[in-house]
């Protein structure tokens, strides 16, 4: 069933939403060379917590951490460890939810630590435009299938892959409610979009093969080619105008791409 948030539910997921803006903003200023991504993790939780707000990844289906922190070929979900060091070119994916009031939101960013190859900052570039490619469908009366198609034409036309193993959800009380949201698809197929309905769209983009492994950590999933990944996200609303809405991008406004 899919949950459609009237506009006092909707206020609510702006302030959770805002709140994890601020927290992701302070966690990409921290990332330097030579630290680990457990510090990133404690750093996350502090400032989570400091706001009375609660972490939503910590212990959801027995994750345990704040943050995911996915590193070079790791799409997702690979866990902060004190044996993790960021090295001075590594690509670094922070993956970060919170509850606040009740309400969850969830985003992630990727980011070069330090100098970076120039590939890899294409990479990291795409896969963002790519994310605005897709959020730009997200009007009534669209389908799903009209924004992950935007997000595999964009990607793969610059011969990316774009993983299929992984996708976007809704999002509300709970932090993964109905419908998917795939980064691929067909124009004008799926379920059709409508105010009040709110999803985090994320893209997670590979710079070879987009076919992925589990590691043995039973979360961690990586590349199977090996290839570095990229990913960015937004929890994102229809709102009443029927126009998306960047939850997790407070004052952000999408304007319409020139024909």
């Amino acid at each position: 069933m899919i949950y459609l948030k009237n506009a006092q539910q909707l206020a609510l997921m702006r302030k959770s939403g805002a709140l994890l803006y601020e927290v992701l903003c302070r966690l990409r200023e921290a990332i330097k060379p030579g630290m680990s991504t457990a510090e990133l993790d404690v750093y996350a939780e502090q400032l989570i917590r400091k706001h009375k707000a609660i972490p939503s990844f910590l212990d959801y289906q027995g994750y345990p951490a704040t943050i995911c922190a996915s590193v070079n070929d790791e799409v997702v979900h690979g866990i902060p460890s004190d044996k993790t060091i960021l090295k001075e070119g590594d690509v670094l994916s922070i993956d970060c939810g919170l509850i606040l009031d009740g309400w969850q939101s969830d985003s992630a960013f990727t980011v070069g630590v330090g100098a970076i190859s120039e590939e890899n900052r294409k990479l990291i570039e795409v896969t963002e435009e790519s994310f605005y490619k897709g959020v730009r469908k997200a009007v009534n009366g669209n389908h799903l299938g009209d924004i992950g198609s935007a997000i595999q034409t964009y990607a793969e036309s610059f011969g990316y892959g774009v993983i299929r193993d992984l996708t976007g959800h809704g999002i509300g009380r709970a932090m993964h409610e109905e419908p998917s949201v795939p980064n691929f698809g067909k124009p004008g197929h799926g379920t059709r979009l409508r105010p009040g309905m709110t999803l985090a769209v994320e893209p997670m983009i590979a710079m070879g093969d987009y076919h992925v492994a589990e590691l043995e950590d039973g979360w961690t999933i990586v590349t199977e080619d090996g290839s570095v990944c990229s990913h960015y996200e937004h929890t994102i609303a229809i709102n009443e105008h029927g126009l998306p809405e960047l939850l997790t991008y407070p004052g952000f406004a999408l304007t319409e791409e020139a024909e």
